[in-house]
């Protein structure tokens, strides 16, 4: 059948008209997450039914690439709420007003050295028994780590050194400072992000990259868990960063009620107990029960460093130090 102009015209007028109704539509929500934000199917589905929202998610990088989208953004939200944005950046988040509201805490992680334990094993090296370690010449060219200007991760290392150098009074250059320029000069490797480091850089993933020693999480042995019934990595427990992640209605949202259903549901039993297997996290409902794998493989830190410091204070002096001792010298 032949369409007359007129009627073509009418159609594609129809067409753009429901899709502006769908794409501002009150029943769609938009979540604005990190690039390791996962989320299923199902727990989409179920979120789905049981608000009546229909979910859409933008991840936007790291969690500093992130924050500094959202930030500006501000007066033009890309979303009606945020995941991913940890205590090493919130401040950020919260001097530029991009939440309405308070943060609230969805899970946390802590930030630690892992190491491959066949890759050790093969060349006859003893492993690292401590971060403080890596500087040191049997170690050398053998570390990755995350930018702490763009990585989350990498921050919460970044403060987690900070805290473990106990500086005396007039001393010029903080010992963590000094640390970190041992650190350059041992040929560590620096990535821009946590997913890079991790999944192409270290030989003890997927990626089967050239370092042994990466900057990732207490529970990232969990997820290396050979045919033996082994774990093919482990985490140095001693001296690591807790790392919390909220979740945040953003100002402006076109959508709150849908942003603050979704923040009910995050808060849910059945959307906690996923957080282990899907992002390698532990839920804040201490309730929930940790997977084997986890019980076995994923024990939290021995010790915590940095979280007693004012990291929102001190950030910038850190990353002074930092970008001066990677790129000024």
């Amino acid at each position: 059948m032949k369409r007359t102009l007129l009627s073509i015209l009418l159609l594609a007028l129809t067409a753009a008209s429901l899709s502006a109704c769908a794409s501002g539509s009150a029943k769609n929500v938009t979540l604005v997450a990190h690039d390791s934000f996962v989320m299923s199917k199902t727990l989409i589905a179920d979120f789905e039914k049981s608000s009546g929202y229909k979910l859409h998610i933008i991840r936007a990088g790291d969690v500093g690439a992130l924050t500094n989208k959202l930030v500006l953004t501000k007066t033009d939200p890309i979303g009606d709420a945020v995941y991913g944005i940890d205590n090493t950046f919130a401040s950020v988040a919260t001097d530029n007003q991009i939440v309405d509201g308070a943060f609230v805490p969805i899970d946390f992680a802590d930030v630690c050295l892992n190491y491959d334990v066949k890759w050790f094993a093969s060349h006859g090296i003893a492993a690292p028994t401590s971060w403080r370690d890596v500087v040191k010449p049997a170690y050398r060219g053998l570390t990755v780590i995350e930018n702490p200007n763009t990585s989350s991760t990498g921050l919460a290392f970044l403060a987690a050194t900070y805290g473990g150098f106990k500086d005396k009074p007039g001393q010029v250059i903080p010992g963590a400072s000094a640390w970190w320029l041992s650190l350059r000069n041992n040929d560590v490797k620096v990535d821009a992000g946590w997913e890079e480091a991790y999944y192409t850089d270290f030989s003890g993933s997927s990626g089967q990259g050239n370092y042994p020693i990466v900057l990732s999480y207490s529970s990232s042995p969990a997820d290396e868990i050979a045919t033996d019934g082994t774990t093919r990595t482990r985490a140095l427990l001693d001296g690591c960063y807790r790392q919390t992640e909220y979740f945040g209605v953003l100002n402006g949202a076109s959508n709150k009620p849908g942003a603050l259903a979704l923040e009910k549901f995050f808060l849910t039993h059945k959307f906690q107990t996923e957080l282990p297997s899907a992002m390698y996290v532990y839920p804040i409902d201490s309730t929930v029960a940790l997977p084997a794998a986890w019980q076995r493989f994923a024990p939290k830190a021995t010790t915590l460093l940095g979280g007693e410091l004012n990291v929102s204070k001190l950030r910038q002096k850190w990353l002074t130090y930092y970008n001066f001792t990677f790129d000024g010298n």
